[in-house]
């Protein structure tokens, strides 16, 4: 298994993904190389791509009435750019290189020639995307929520105590299998 396939095997959205899938993409892909202080991705620009980062540093940034706010900082094994690839809109963020970085591109074509090849593998990859785009936006929604100074609400005495068995109803997955 070469370097880049066990890298691939280590990102969340290739989880549970089979080493020939893992090689197709590969295949199909390329490796590029982005110096210190070069732009990776640019907000609005269109994205038909996404990049796993196999070495370096980047900052994503988000622009705002002519300034640019940093969202995070990611380094080896994350990914980049698979938003505008699951949702088919222009890129939602900017990204910087840090440092010196070596990134694995993913093109679109190759996941549109996978679904042809085997959808089953190619909605696993969707729904994988799908987990990490989630988690980020929880992850955003935590942080959102921790920054501003929501009120309190207090439903009364007279509200009922909710729990997660009230959550249930027929047909529903339980919340805790």
């Amino acid at each position: 298994m070469s370097q880049h396939a066990k890298l691939l095997r280590e990102v969340p959205i290739f989880g549970a993904i089979r080493e020939d899938i893992i090689d197709f993409l590969l295949q199909k892909g390329r490796e590029v190389q982005v110096r210190q202080g070069d732009w990776v991705l640019r907000e609005g620009d269109p994205g038909g791509t996404m990049f796993v980062i196999d070495h370096g540093e980047v900052a994503v940034l988000k622009g705002h009435e002519g300034r640019q706010y940093l969202l995070n900082t990611l380094h080896d094994g994350d990914c980049i750019g698979e938003m505008a690839l699951f949702d088919l809109m222009p890129r939602s963020a900017s990204v910087l290189a840090l440092s010196r970085v070596t990134l694995l591109e993913i093109d679109g074509s190759a996941l549109h020639e996978l679904y042809k090849r085997d959808i089953e593998q190619f909605a696993l990859i969707q729904m994988n995307m799908g987990r990490e785009v989630t988690r980020r936006l929880r992850e955003c929604e935590a942080h959102i929520f921790r920054k501003l100074d929501y009120p309190e609400f207090d439903p009364g005495p007279d509200a009922p105590d909710f729990t997660e068995t009230d959550l249930e109803w027929p047909g529903r997955l339980p919340l805790h299998p």
